[in-house]
């Protein structure tokens, strides 16, 4: 039988903390953490060099690498690996580190027309595709986690490209965060495919498409 005073350590002020705490270490924490990633994108709009964001970019991309080393192959824990990691993450490289290594890829792979757009779409596309598709993973999001991954995709890539361009990069951005694909057992990650597929995309549709 359930003790009262628990549900009088629950109530107010207590109540609200603990509350909060257990959302920002399951699914919200990640959605926020994902969002966060818009400052990368954010600081080349802002007036910082382009050359200085790969290098921090490469530099990120060495320091989660060392992370996941050590996560891997040794007992080293901390606590965003217990909460802000899923259990399929338990033995391969978590979405973290491939979300670093995304941006990386694509700043180093494609000028900051294009870039910085496939930057943004990937911070905002699955967030915003994650609380539309539900919290029951499947194969398939559902059709109005694609219509919102696409359009706040294309609301970011606008102000950056032509819109025919943007919308090909939303596109791409919004089928990667909504199909969800396994490869002989290996989890393809939204975190890498949603930023290449939309640079992918953007770049083909500028040197040839009608824009």
């Amino acid at each position: 039988m359930r003790d009262h005073s628990e549900d009088r350590a629950e109530t107010g002020l207590d109540g609200v903390t603990a509350t909060a705490r257990r959302r920002i270490e399951g699914e919200v924490g990640r959605r926020l953490v994902h969002v966060s990633g818009a400052l990368v994108p954010l600081s080349y709009v802002l007036g910082l060099p382009y050359l200085w964001l790969q290098i921090v970019l490469l530099a990120g991309v060495v320091a989660v690498g060392v992370l996941e080393l050590l996560r891997l192959r040794t007992t080293f824990s901390w606590w965003a690996y217990e909460h802000l990691t899923r259990e399929y993450e338990s033995d391969t490289v978590a979405g973290y580190a491939l979300y670093v290594l995304g941006m990386a890829i694509v700043a180093l792979a494609f000028d900051p027309r294009i870039a910085i757009p496939a930057m943004f779409m990937l911070a905002v596309a699955d967030p915003v595709g994650g609380v539309l598709g539900g919290a029951d993973p499947t194969p398939v999001k559902r059709p109005r986690a694609f219509v919102g991954a696409f359009l706040v995709s294309l609301a970011v890539g606008v102000p950056f490209v032509a819109p025919l361009a943007a919308a090909a990069g939303a596109l791409a951005a919004s089928l990667a965060d909504g199909v969800f694909m396994e490869i002989r057992g290996f989890v393809v990650d939204d975190n890498l495919t949603i930023p290449l597929g939309a640079a992918g995309a953007i770049a083909l549709m500028l040197a040839y498409g009608p824009v």
